[in-house]
């Protein structure tokens, strides 16, 4: 299958993702494996506000382990990747001195090369797709080169996911607004201006968000 061909099929197996996030990020760590050769499992590592990782849409239970090991120890090739680089390519992890106390915890947890590619940068969001392979040296050029594609690619169809999610979010949250504001012009004879007056007015005296009293009302809870 020429790369063409491949990038195309992945796009097609994303796109039946879409949507999902985490189905997004499955689809992408498992088309990589597929047309990385060197590449014997994958993750992705994002890191959110206040430096938290997480770990994402991984094949198995090598990389949660690889950013758990990242998170206990501050350091590591994908948080490299994720501040510092575009891409971090690891040859032989046993030999690697740049992360003094990730590298010899990797190695042995069964890292023995790695290949990560900075995955995209949104707000208060970053990422890196990482892959991993059982042997030293594991990764050629052409393995880098088409690591860079699919993360390039990868990054699309996330940031594309993401705002869909977040679109069908604010659409739940305008309709749970409606349905508590159509509860209180009924309940007290209100336009629905006032209606939703009142709605911020007891979210301010309550001290809770407007959607979750709005979902209290919408479930008439409060009598």
């Amino acid at each position: 299958m020429s790369l063409g061909a491949a990038m195309a099929e992945m796009a097609r197996v994303i796109q039946q993702e879409h949507g999902s996030v985490e189905g997004t990020l499955l689809s992408i760590t498992a088309e990589a494996v597929r047309l990385i050769p060197g590449a014997d499992h994958a993750g992705i590592t994002l890191v959110v506000r206040n430096r938290r990782i997480e770990s994402r849409g991984a094949t198995d239970e090598l990389p949660r382990r690889v950013d758990a090991l990242q998170e206990e120890t501050g350091q590591g090739p994908c948080l490299d990747t994720v501040w510092k680089h575009h891409s971090v390519s690891v040859p032989d992890m046993a030999r690697e001195d740049r992360w003094p106390q990730f590298a010899p915890a990797a190695s042995e947890a069964g890292v023995r090369s790695m290949l990560t590619f900075r995955l995209y940068t949104h707000h208060d969001h970053l990422g890196a797709l990482n892959l991993y392979s059982d042997a030293v040296y594991g990764f050629d050029d052409a393995d880098d080169d088409v690591g860079v594609l699919l993360a390039t690619h990868a990054a699309l169809a996330l940031v594309a996911a993401e705002q869909e999610h977040n679109f069908e979010s604010a659409l739940a949250t305008r309709d749970v607004i409606g349905q508590a504001k159509g509860i209180i012009m009924e309940r007290y004879n209100l336009r629905a201006d006032a209606a939703f007056a009142m709605l911020v007015r007891l979210s301010q005296d309550w001290h809770t968000p407007v959607t979750d009293l709005a979902t209290k009302i919408a479930r008439r809870e409060p009598e």
